[in-house]
């Protein structure tokens, strides 16, 4: 296949709102040792991409300056050592660049398009299944029977929390915002709680309390949270939306024996990315393959409309997955 010397991307022209995203040409990437070069059929739109235009999320030094940390499509080309996957159709978790029509990942963060799903549901699985797997299992230890609560329940990463602590025997619990996000994450079988109109932490002290949070807000949810929490109890930050600095009284930790902890995903080393992989493959890519979980999907968008899906994204009012189609 005979590989064009310029590609299509979004880039970032200064840090701002969804305006500054722009179409620019760039050069092909080349993928080195280990990596694959994947022509985009769809990118995944993530909070991780707004926060970043906004000025608020710098990439590491390795990682190209575009926005997008998901796609789906063909392996074109291949570095050393990964040669195998050309003409596989995957779906990959990437360092940044995916708004474009061609992106360079390591082959160790491409997993293949599950059976029955389509390329634009599979460019929304690696960001969150990557994310809410690390977390909620590998850092939260998650075990059947327990209590499980997850806040922004009708979000990306809401919606895939959901469906796979489910599918690992907890109990769970999704906070809300609105009657028709409450209603979608009761149809994915949680207990849902409009925090417009109830107290989370009254309604999981009526429950027994939650075994595992996780939670996006920040804030003032902090110390809510720790209230929520039953004793030996787990809290895993990923990220602030209403900041990442409280008061908190230790001291409850302290008597209750509970843990805080958290992580970000980007930063992450690539045998570290490769790890969790590895288990989603090997645990969750059966649940998918067999239909029993799947993405939910709220909407698709253009590569030249980056700017109106990153303004629907921060607008609130979705649910589930924004991906664009870039190629397909």
């Amino acid at each position: 296949m005979t590989l064009p010397n310029q590609m299509h991307a979004i880039q970032i022209t200064e840090p701002g709102g969804p305006e500054v995203l722009a179409m620019t040409t760039r050069p092909m990437p080349v993928p080195g040792p280990g990596q694959v070069l994947i022509k985009v059929a769809y990118a995944g739109v993530n909070r991780p991409d707004a926060l970043q235009r906004a000025g608020s999320y710098a990439p590491p030094p390795t990682a190209s300056d575009l926005p997008g940390l998901e796609v789906s499509g063909q392996v074109v080309a291949a570095g050393p050592g990964a040669s195998g996957m050309v003409g596989q159709s995957v779906c990959a978790l990437t360092p940044g660049g995916g708004y474009a029509e061609y992106v360079v990942c390591s082959a160790l963060h491409c997993l293949p398009v599950p059976t029955g799903l389509s390329l634009a549901q599979a460019a929304a699985l690696p960001e969150t299944y990557f994310t809410v797997w690390s977390n909620i299992v590998m850092r939260g230890g998650l075990q059947a029977g327990e209590r499980f609560l997850v806040h922004g329940g009708s979000s990306g990463i809401g919606t895939t929390a959901i469906q796979l602590a489910g599918m690992l025997g907890a109990r769970v619990f999704a906070t809300a915002g609105s009657t028709d996000k409450c209603t979608a994450c009761a149809d994915l079988g949680a207990t849902s709680i409009n925090y417009r109109e109830d107290d989370f932490v009254e309604v999981m002290k009526a429950e027994g309390r939650a075994n595992l949070i996780l939670d996006m807000v920040g804030g003032s949810y902090l110390p809510r949270n720790v209230k929520a929490l039953a004793n030996d109890g787990r809290l895993v930050q990923i990220a602030f939306l209403t900041g990442p600095k409280v008061e908190l009284n230790f001291a409850e930790l302290m008597m209750r024996r509970l843990t805080i902890t958290g992580s970000t995903l980007r930063p992450q080393s690539d045998l570290a990315k490769a790890r969790i992989a590895d288990q989603l493959l090997e645990q969750v890519w059966p649940w998918l393959d067999a239909g029993r979980i799947g993405p939910v999907m709220d909407s698709e968008f253009s590569l030249q409309d980056a700017a109106k899906a990153h303004a629907h994204l921060e607008g609130g009012s979705h649910i589930g997955k924004i991906v664009m189609k870039v190629g397909a």
